[in-house]
């Protein structure tokens, strides 16, 4: 049993993404205001909630292009959407600050987040320049923040990213896990709403079958259960919106249908 059980409640857990809206400093902010994306943030909160899901994990997914080095003004407005939504969430709840490992963790521990995803490791060719990390600076953050206790999900395949040096799947899974303990590694597609390639998962679990994997993109109802069968959790987001189209907003009937087929999956 992993740790899984112990903070979100359940094996094979599915983590649904609540994506904000743009927000100030954004691009597409526009005439858009706070209350806008408080209001549109808490009707996807509820619609993931009552569809089912076993956490939450809020994430500024509209801030285009990002950023590596986050302004204050995103972990800003994001504490206080999450503040002014914290009577509302009824569920275990994570965070995610793109691209900024730091500033996840700054977020977390203002919001009494369980868990963060990032980028912590590795040197990436990608779609905003070269992207570099400093795991060992951002894990030292941590604990001087107090933020021991938050979980770690190391996303060791970057969406519109490549590693720069030619390194095979398993020789980053191996050595992430060795060297950084973290406490899951997450396996992506090219973007969001991209399916993650089922041999990938494979190849990783069979390589750190003690360390939790999360299939990290393109879950969908209909691969679900063959995703599930490697991955020890999955990372839901587009797949939830209407229509299944990642600008749109949650549709609480896909929700408990995908959930549905997840339980069943799981009591067999």
């Amino acid at each position: 049993m992993s740790w899984l059980s112990e903070v979100i409640g359940t094996e094979k857990a599915i983590i649904a993404m609540c994506h904000l809206d743009p927000l100030p400093g954004d691009p597409y902010y526009g005439s858009s205001t706070m209350e806008q994306v408080i209001e549109h943030a808490r009707a996807d909160l509820l619609a993931l909630q009552n569809g089912g899901v076993d956490a939450v994990m809020f994430s500024n997914e509209f801030s285009l292009p990002y950023l590596t080095n986050v302004e204050t003004v995103t972990v800003a407005a994001m504490a206080r959407v999450i503040g002014e939504l914290k009577n509302d969430i009824k569920i275990p709840y994570g965070v995610n600050v793109l691209w900024d490992p730091k500033k996840s963790l700054d977020l977390a521990v203002a919001t009494d987040a369980k868990f963060v995803r990032e980028i912590f490791t590795g040197v990436y060719a990608s779609d905003f320049g070269i992207w570099n990390t400093n795991v060992g600076e951002t894990i030292r953050h941590q604990h001087k923040i107090g933020a021991q206790n938050v979980k770690l999900l190391f996303n060791i395949v970057p969406e519109a990213a490549k590693y720069m040096a030619d390194r095979d799947i398993e020789s980053v899974a191996k050595s992430t896990v060795f060297n950084n303990r973290p406490d899951a590694l997450c396996v992506s597609g090219l973007t969001a709403g991209a399916m993650t390639d089922t041999q990938l998962l494979k190849k990783v679990k069979d390589t750190v079958p003690n360390t939790v994997v999360f299939a990290n993109t393109g879950v969908r109802y209909e691969n679900v259960e063959q995703q599930l069968t490697y991955a020890d959790g999955a990372v839901v987001g587009t797949t939830f919106k209407k229509d299944g189209i990642f600008e749109n907003h949650v549709d609480e009937e896909r929700v408990k249908r995908f959930m549905d087929k997840v339980r069943n999956f799981r009591e067999k």
